[in-house]
């Protein structure tokens, strides 16, 4: 498993905890500070941070892609890595669209629902034909 796999599935679990929690991601990430458990490393950071920044575009993109779910009724997990994997396909450092596409649908298929790879490689494919957004 490389460097970056391991910091999307991280980045992962950040996301799906404050999303449960109903915390922000700060409150999550200073509750594992806490108890002696760093974000994880420099791109790790960087996605969740990411994620945050453009959090609202983000979520309008997916419910505008997802034909017939709003984000309420998607599984958690789903949620959040639709939320990650946009954030790499729009705004990610140097990640091919087919890279930050492919490493979705693989985490999905290890952590959500039979349905979940098709619907996420569904979702952020029409995300990624419509094209990268201001990248400012």
């Amino acid at each position: 498993m490389g460097a970056r796999h391991k910091a999307r599935k991280r980045a992962l679990d950040i996301l799906f905890e404050a999303d449960q929690r109903g915390e922000p991601i700060s409150v999550v990430l200073a509750d594992r500070a806490g108890r002696g458990d760093p974000a994880g490393n420099a791109y790790t950071e960087t996605l969740v941070s990411g994620v945050v920044e453009h959090s609202a575009e983000i979520d309008g993109l997916i419910e505008t892609n997802a034909i017939d779910w709003s984000l309420d009724r998607m599984p958690a997990v789903d949620r959040a890595l639709l939320r990650l994997a946009t954030f790499e396909l729009l705004w990610g450092p140097d990640i091919a669209p087919a890279v930050a596409i492919d490493e979705a649908v693989e985490l999905a298929k290890e952590l959500s629902t039979d349905e979940s790879p098709g619907f996420v490689n569904g979702v952020l494919g029409r995300i990624a034909q419509a094209g990268p957004t201001d990248r400012a």
